[in-house]
C-alpha cells in the first residue's frame, strides 16, 4: 500500500461530507449544491481539524469544470436560443452590463483597482445554470415559455463568460495585473500583439470544431455504437470531452472550459446526443461536486463577520440590483409580470462561471483574495435563498395585483399579439378549432388541419411562434390559455373543439374547465404521457386522451399491418 494517498483522502474527505451536507440541504429545501459548498469550507485550511490537498483538489475540480461545460454544449441548442432571441439576447447583455457597473462601483468605493474592480462585477452578473435549471424542473417551468426565456438569458450569459474568460489573460496587462498600472500596459505594444493573437488562436480553433469536429465527433460515437458496447461509449464520451479541452489549451491556449463547451456543442450534431448526454450525466455530477467542494475549501467564512458590511453589498448587488434590471427589462419587452418575475428570480444567484472567474483574477493579480471570497460569500446566500425567492413568485404578483393598478395594467397590457387582428374573417372564428400549443406535436396537428382545410385558432404563450404565425396569415393569440381572456381571444364559445397540444395536466384541467364553462357544447382533444394521468383526465373532464405510448404503438402497428398484408380498404364516409 502506498503511503502517500493524498488524493485518495480529498476525494473521500470530499465524497463523504459532500453527501452529509447535501442531504442536509436539501432536507431543509435548499439546493444540495449549498451542501457542496459547505463540505469543502469544512475541509479547507480556514477551518480547523482535517485539512485536504488545496492542489490536488483544484486539478481534479478543472476536470469538473470541463465536464460540466461539456454538459452545456451538449444541451446547447442554436434554435431554442434563437426562439426567445429577441429578449434573451439584449436582455442578457443590458443585465450584465447593470450588475458589472454596480459591481465595479461598489469595489471601486472599497478601494480596488481598475481590473480588480471590472473582474469583481462580472463574477457578480452571471448566474449558475445548474441552480437554475434544477429550480425550473421543480417548479416543472422548464418548457414554459418563462423557463425557456430564461434558459436563453442564461445560455446569452454564459457565451459572454465563456468569451471573457478566453480574453482576461491577454487583457491582464492592461488592467493592471499583478500590481502593473492600466497606463503602462496599454502602451505597451505587445499587450495588443497578444490579444490579437488569443483572438486569432481562438478563431482558429472554433473554425477546426466546426469544420473538423463537427464532422468526427458524431462519427466517432456512430463508429463506437456500432460496438455494442456500453463501457466503450461512456469512455468515448468521456475521452472526447476532456481530451478535446486539453488539446485546446496546449495547442490554441484555449481554456478548457471554452474546449469542453465546443466538443459537447458539436457532439450534439449526432443522432446519440441524448445518449451520450444519459451516459456521462453520473460522472460529470460527480466531478461537479468535486468542483464544488474544491471551490468551498477556497472560502474563508472570516469574511462573514469581519466584512459583513462588504458581503451586504454583494448579497444586495445580486438579489436586488440584478434582479430590478431583468424584470424591468422584461416588462420594457412587453412580457406579462408573471415573466418578468420569473426571469428575476431565476437569475437571482451566482454560481460556477463566478467561481472559474474569480479564481482567474485572483490568479492573474487582478483581484484580491478578499474578492473571492466576497463572490463565494454572495453565492452562499444567493444559492441558499433562491428556493425561497421562486417561491414567493405567485404570492408577490398576487399581493401586487392586488394592491397597484399598475401592475393589473402590465398583465392587462395592450398587446397586439394577445388579440386577434380585426381583419380576421370571421367565418374562421365559428365551429373552428382551438389548438393550444404550437411545439413539435402542435405544429404537426396545423398542418394536418390545413391540409383538410379546417378552420384554426392557435393559442401559444411564446410570442415569437405567434408573430410568426400571424406573418404567415394564420390567426393565433399569444398569452396562457389556462385564463379566459386569451380564450375568449381565440373565440372558445363559438368554436366546435379545443384541442391542447400541451402535456401539462394542470393547465389542461383549467383550460377545459374555463372551455366548458364559456361552451357547454364544446369537444375536447388532450395529450398525455402518463397513463394513470390520462385517466384521470379523461374522467374529469369528458374528454378524449390520446397517450403517446399508446398512439405510437397503433401506428407502428399499422405500418405493420400494412406491409405484411396490403393496405386496408377506406372506412366509408
Amino acid at each position: 500500500m502506498p503511503h502517500d494517498v493524498s488524493l485518495i483522502a480529498t476525494i473521500a474527505a470530499g465524497f463523504g461530507l459532500a453527501l452529509l451536507f447535501g442531504f442536509a440541504a436539501a432536507q431543509m429545501r435548499m439546493p444540495p449544491l449549498v451542501g457542496y459548498l459547505l463540505a469543502g469550507i469544512v475541509i479547507g485550511p480556514a477551518t480547523p481539524g482535517f485539512v485536504a490537498d488545496v492542489g490536488l483538489a483544484s486539478q481534479v475540480a478543472e476536470i469538473g469544470v470541463m465536464l460540466l461545460m461539456f454538459g452545456v454544449g451538449l444541451h446547447f441548442s442554436i434554435n431554442d436560443l434563437m426562439a426567445v432571441r429577441r429578449i434573451a439576447v439584449p436582455g442578457a447583455i443590458v443585465q450584465i452590463l447593470v450588475a458589472v457597473a454596480l459591481g465595479m462601483f461598489t469595489a471601486t468605493l472599497w478601494g480596488w483597482g481598475f481590473g480588480g474592480a471590472l473582474v469583481f462585477g462580472l463574477c457578480l452578473s452571471v448566474a449558475s445554470t445548474v441552480v437554475l435549471l434544477r429550480a425550473l424542473e421543480a417548479k416543472g417551468l422548464l418548457q414554459s415559455v418563462n423557463g425557456q426565456i430564461a434558459v436563453g438569458w442564461l445560455v446569452v450569459e454564459d457565451l459572454v463568460m465563456v468569451m471573457v474568460l478566453v480574453l482576461l489573460p491577454a487583457l491582464a496587462g492592461v488592467l493592471g495585473a499583478s500590481g502593473g498600472g492600466a497606463a503602462s500596459g496599454a502602451a505597451s505594444p505587445q499587450i495588443w500583439q497578444a490579444v490579437g493573437l488569443t483572438l486569432l488562436k481562438v478563431s482558429a480553433f472554433i473554425a477546426l470544431m466546426l469544420v473538423v469536429g463537427r464532422r468526427v465527433l458524431p462519427k466517432l460515437l456512430w463508429w463506437v455504437a456500432r460496438t455494442g458496447s456500453q463501457e466503450l461509449f461512456t469512455l468515448s464520451v468521456v475521452a472526447s470531452a476532456v481530451g478535446v479541452a486539453f488539446g485546446a489549451a496546449k495547442l490554441f491556449d484555449v481554456s478548457f472550459a471554452l474546449g469542453a463547451f465546443f466538443a459537447g456543442m458539436m457532439m450534439r450534431e449526432s443522432e446519440f446526443s441524448h445518449r451520450a448526454a444519459d451516459e456521462s450525466l453520473p460522472l460529470r455530477d460527480a466531478f461537479a461536486v468535486l468542483f464544488f467542494v474544491s471551490v468551498g475549501m477556497l472560502f474563508d467564512p472570516a469574511v462573514l463577520w469581519s466584512q459583513p458590511l462588504k458581503v451586504l453589498a454583494v448579497v444586495a448587488i445580486i438579489m436586488l440590483g440584478k434582479t430590478i434590471a431583468a424584470v424591468l427589462l422584461v416588462l420594457l419587452f412587453r412580457y406579462p409580470l408573471n415573466t418578468a418575475l420569473t426571469v428575476g428570480a431565476s437569475l437571482a444567484q451566482i454560481g460556477e462561471f463566478s467561481f472559474i472567474l474569480a479564481g482567474l483574477g485572483v490568479a492573474l493579480g487582478l483581484m484580491p483574495a478578499e474578492g473571492q471570497s466576497l463572490v463565494l460569500a454572495g453565492a452562499l446566500i444567493s444559492i441558499a435563498a433562491n428556493s425561497a425567492i421562486f417561491a414567493a413568485v405567485e404570492p408577490l404578483q398576487r399581493w401586487v395585483r392586488k394592491r397597484s393598478a399598475l401592475a393589473r395594467r402590465f398583465d392587462q397590457r395592450d398587446d397586439p399579439l394577445a388579440q386577434l387582428p380585426m381583419s380576421t374573417d370571421q367565418a374562421l372564428l365559428s365551429g373552428q378549432v382551438v389548438l393550444v400549443g404550437y411545439g413539435r406535436v402542435g405544429r404537426r396537428i396545423a398542418a394536418a388541419l390545413r391540409a383538410e382545410g379546417i378552420p384554426f385558432v392557435v393559442a401559444d404563450d411564446n410570442r415569437e411562434r405567434i408573430d410568426a404565425l400571424r406573418k404567415e396569415g394564420f390567426p393565433a393569440v399569444s398569452g396562457d390559455a389556462s385564463t379566459p381572456e386569451v380564450l375568449i381571444q381565440a373565440h372558445i364559445a363559438r368554436a366546435a373543439m379545443l384541442v391542447i397540444a400541451v402535456p401539462d395536466a394542470v393547465s389542461a384541467r383549467k383550460m377545459v374547465e374555463i372551455a366548458q364553462t364559456l361552451n357547454p357544447a364544446i369537444a375536447v382533444v388532450l395529450r398525455s404521457h402518463n397513463e394513470e394521468e390520462a385517466d384521470l383526465l379523461a374522467s374529469e373532464t369528458s374528454a378524449q386522451v390520446f397517450l403517446g405510448e399508446q398512439e405510437l404503438a397503433r401506428g407502428m402497428s399499422e405500418h405493420i399491418f400494412v406491409r405484411l398484408r396490403g393496405p386496408r380498404p377506406a372506412p366509408p364516409r
